[in-house]
């Protein structure tokens, strides 16, 4: 089973539930950090034997003597990442997708791709969890390739956790898409109300089967209760407004480590949704 968790916003507990979850169910499982921007799974895990890689994209480079600025590459890029105003193209390379397309469509065969560094990908162990963390190299906008590499290293054979990005942009697109099921991490307020809705509108639209989790119950008000049971979504599990659990997150501590009554929620959230995939 591949489970991924997300949220319409930062700081709702996306990370909370995703390692808490993969520490809890005492199996081997694969834990996959996929907000690439700023990936902070590692602060909770003891890992050894990591291993780093390069993630590049192939973005286009122009040989000056073959362009004749006729434009063909510029009107193919839907992201304007190469542009010609009649004079030899310009590669605005930031903005570039990898996808190889200004190459094929050029008449004159004056594009040729080299690669460009943008993230990296390091796997390492920490007990029964196989940790995979995506990374955003400063300065580089396309985070979709880190993600995609990070997904690539997942295994058939174990279940896999996805922590998600926050928000529903690309980058959360790119890391749901196969998942067999969706967390939907929330706070019972009114700013968690609001992304909550833009959240499921998104996930609905992808087609994945997803539920919620409310975290800091006791919090704001009723109303992402009322809207869950009038849509008809599943309120998977809730996590009370406890400050145990913040003293915890703030020396990077684990919730089912340091306040063992948590463990059997987090254990029981993934045994109720892998009997739902089975």
């Amino acid at each position: 089973m591949i489970l991924a968790v997300a949220s319409g916003k930062g700081g709702t507990g996306k990370t909370t539930v995703s390692v808490n979850t993969a520490i809890a169910i005492d199996i081997p499982v694969q834990l996959l950090d996929c907000d690439v921007e700023d990936p902070n799974t590692h602060l909770f895990l003891q890992t050894e034997g990591a291993y780093e890689e390069t993630v590049s994209i192939m973005i286009p480079e122009v040989d000056d003597s073959l362009c004749n600025g006729c434009g063909e590459c510029g009107r193919f890029c839907e992201y304007n990442a190469i542009v010609s105003f009649g004079s030899t193209a310009i590669v605005f390379d930031d903005m570039c997708h990898g996808c190889g397309g200004c190459k094929k469509v050029c008449p004159t065969g004056a594009i040729h791709e080299i690669e460009k560094r943008i993230g990296s990908i390091e796997t390492s162990q920490a007990g029964r969890i196989r940790l995979i963390q995506g990374r955003l190299d400063v300065g580089m906008a396309m985070s979709p390739p880190v993600i995609r590499r990070a997904k690539a290293h997942l295994r058939d054979d174990v279940p896999a956790i996805l922590d998600a990005p926050p928000g529903t942009s690309c980058p959360v697109v790119t890391t749901v898409l196969g998942a067999d099921y969706v967390i939907l991490v929330t706070e019972p307020t009114p700013f968690g109300l609001s992304d909550l809705k833009l959240s499921v509108s998104m996930i609905r639209e992808l087609g994945v089967p997803f539920g919620v989790v409310i975290n800091r119950i006791g919090i704001g008000d009723t109303r992402t209760h009322d809207f869950c049971r009038d849509s008809g979504i599943p309120i998977l599990l809730e996590i009370p407004d406890d400050q145990r659990i913040a003293e915890a997150y703030s020396r990077g501590k684990l919730i089912v480590e340091e306040i063992p009554e948590y463990r059997p929620l987090f254990k029981s959230l993934y045994r109720k949704l892998e009997k739902q995939s089975n």
